[in-house]
């Protein structure tokens, strides 16, 4: 078990993690995933064997962004550059749908489309990427694509969100879902920091608003995935779903938004509704975290495959409890990351391979079944730990002499 008492206990939990991710997951995507006819494969198995090479553009724009992160924020190699620009190139050339305005969803490995804009998640995670990647190049050509999706996508969601393409988490006739505005708080306001641009920032708080004041109901204290156009409720069972892994996710993303804006009442919010769902995603037989919960504690879940333990929204929690422990100082979250850590690192890495298994049972076993894209995705674990590395060297820096707990 993991062991978090002192800053010496941090500084080896540092050296860990950074461990896992430059020596154990971004090999892995080295090794097997860089296509030499452009972009990254996503279609693969754990041991890295190739089952196709579509390219869905959802991975590739969370690929781009990972591999530009890495620059950024963990060292300047120039191979991993070299793979954030040609995952680029690919994607910028064959991707983008002139007549909708916005991003395809699948293309082939030659750039044909499979699959067209089907997907408004798509357009996000180009945002993200091509932001991420100025950061990296200073290069204009990656700003001018990212405003110009941003501004198609301004436009796209003025339309009620049943009609917006949501794939792969359909919209029933009149729902509002909560994935729209989580996401684009978070890209539109990472665009408009880059840019200074006050437009952006301002679509962004009114996501975060809308997320807050609408999608939080606080007779529950719960985020819902799912509320009625009108902002009122949706018939269970699908209006009654929470997705602890998402509302963990997203307290991030607001943390983020608000620790920028100095905006201190929103961040123990925040703190507050990562322990609410974490409390509630956690399964005490089996440990780790249920996929999707009906509210109102229905047998009947209103998500697809909702009993499953799937790697993400673990890597998520892992850097909300972080996140949360140094806004707050509060004991539990620390505690709760240690519970989390030790599961999800007793679970999920593929010791002979590299990177993690994606889907488990509810009891903790590998299974086929997939919940969303077909895809083994380099994004949330590589983010994860780049984030978590963040909040430890902050926290080792200014414990270096006290202890934390």
């Amino acid at each position: 078990m993991i062991r978090l008492n002192c800053t010496d206990d941090l500084r080896k939990l540092r050296d860990f993690l950074h461990d896992h991710l430059v020596n154990f997951v971004v090999p892995f995507w080295l090794r097997h995933a860089i296509d030499e006819s452009g972009g990254i494969n996503t279609c693969l198995r754990d041991d890295g064997t190739i089952v196709n090479r579509d390219k869905w553009l959802w991975s590739q724009w969370r690929a781009v962004w990972v591999f530009s992160k890495l620059v950024n924020r963990i060292q300047r190699k120039q191979t991993w550059l070299d793979i954030a620009q040609q995952i680029y190139e690919f994607s910028s050339r064959f991707g983008w749908d002139h007549e909708v305005g916005g991003w395809r969803l699948r293309v082939s490995h030659r750039g044909e489309m499979l699959d067209g804009c089907k997907s408004i998640y798509v357009d996000a995670f180009a945002i993200y990427g091509l932001t991420e990647l100025a950061k990296a190049t200073g290069r204009d050509e990656p700003v001018s694509l990212a405003r110009q999706t941003a501004d198609n996508v301004l436009r796209r969601l003025q339309s009620p969100h049943d009609q917006i393409p949501h794939y792969p988490y359909p919209i029933p006739g009149g729902a509002r879902a909560h994935g729209i505005p989580m996401i684009f708080s978070l890209v539109f306001w990472e665009l408009g920091q880059l840019l200074d641009e006050p437009r952006y920032r301002d679509a962004a708080v009114d996501m975060t608003n809308d997320v807050f004041e609408h999608f939080y109901r606080a007779d529950r204290d719960l985020i819902l995935e799912r509320i009625a156009e009108d902002n009122g409720e949706y018939p269970a069972p699908l209006g009654t779903v929470v997705v602890p892994g998402h509302a963990l996710e997203g307290m991030w993303f607001q943390i983020h938004i608000a620790r920028d804006t100095g905006n201190y009442r929103r961040i123990g919010e925040a703190c507050q509704l990562i322990r609410r769902h974490f409390d509630l995603g956690w399964d005490d037989e089996h440990g780790g975290l249920i996929l999707a919960i009906d509210a109102d504690g229905r047998e009947e879940v209103g998500w697809k495959l909702a009993d499953m333990k799937v790697w993400w929204p673990h890597t998520e929690a892992l850097y909300a409890l972080l996140l949360a422990y140094e806004h707050t100082r509060q004991p539990y979250f620390l505690d709760s990351y240690r519970k989390l850590h030790d599961y999800s690192f007793s679970h999920f890495p593929v010791p002979q391979h590299g990177e993690w298994t994606q889907n488990l049972d509810r009891q903790g076993r590998p299974i086929e079944a997939v919940p969303s894209l077909p895809v083994k995705d380099p994004f949330h674990l590589p983010r994860t730990l780049i984030y978590c590395l963040d909040v430890l060297d902050r926290l080792i820096e200014r414990s270096a002499t006290e202890e934390i707990v």
